[in-house]
């Protein structure tokens, strides 16, 4: 099947997806947003008056569920290298979080203060080579990772999208070693053709 073909397969389905239709309704920028609320509903790792850092938040769907849930007593930032248009309760930066200029400017607005909770839902740009796409995936999660051990709260969480692969398995590992608990998550919302897959370091316990 040619390339084009395959893009009008993916838009039809995308189209007619249940979730984007629901998110549609719901006014969440996007069908992601139903992945966080899913393993939320089960976890209850975002509660009201949390602190909570979102990577790679664009275009805002899991920083509307965070503005939902944490509520006015919460704080929240987001953080992308692409803009993302205001959501009332969340402070954005863009740029890039490992940069040392951006980090600063993240660690001052949240007043040099540990959070509770850090998710990231980045991906890398899809080459199709599957084992170079799983390895770039596997580097933004040691990204995020690296950044929630220096900035979680004892007992905080920690919610990364992941892919299955080479160096994966070294990852849950490395999760393991400072989190009390680590759940493998597929929430029902993510496409069953979807290789994606979740991690949820539970209660952050390193020194």
């Amino acid at each position: 099947m040619s390339k084009a073909n395959n893009s009008k397969t993916w838009i039809k389905g995308h189209v007619k997806d249940p979730f984007v239709i629901q998110a549609q309704k719901d006014g969440y920028r996007s069908r992601a947003a139903y992945k966080l609320i899913e393993i939320d509903k089960k976890y209850k790792i975002i509660k009201s008056g949390i602190s909570a850092v979102d990577l790679g938040a664009a275009p805002g769907g899991w920083s509307q569920v965070l503005s939902k849930k944490i509520g006015l007593k919460g704080k929240a930032l987001g953080v992308d290298l692409l803009e993302v248009s205001p959501i009332k309760g969340i402070d954005f930066i863009q740029g890039d979080f490992m940069q040392d200029k951006i980090l600063e400017e993240m660690v001052v607005r949240l007043e040099n203060k540990a959070v509770d909770l850090v998710i990231s839902d980045m991906a890398p740009n899809i080459s199709g080579i599957k084992m170079v796409d799983q390895q770039k995936a596997i580097y933004l999660n040691e990204l995020a990772f690296d950044f929630a051990s220096k900035h979680l709260k004892q007992n905080g969480h920690f919610l990364v999208k992941s892919f299955v692969g080479r160096d994966f398995e070294e990852f849950v590992k490395n999760l393991r070693a400072c989190f009390k608990k680590v759940y493998k998550i597929k929430p029902d919302s993510s496409r069953s053709r979807s290789a994606e897959i979740f991690l949820l370091g539970y209660e952050f316990c390193c020194s």
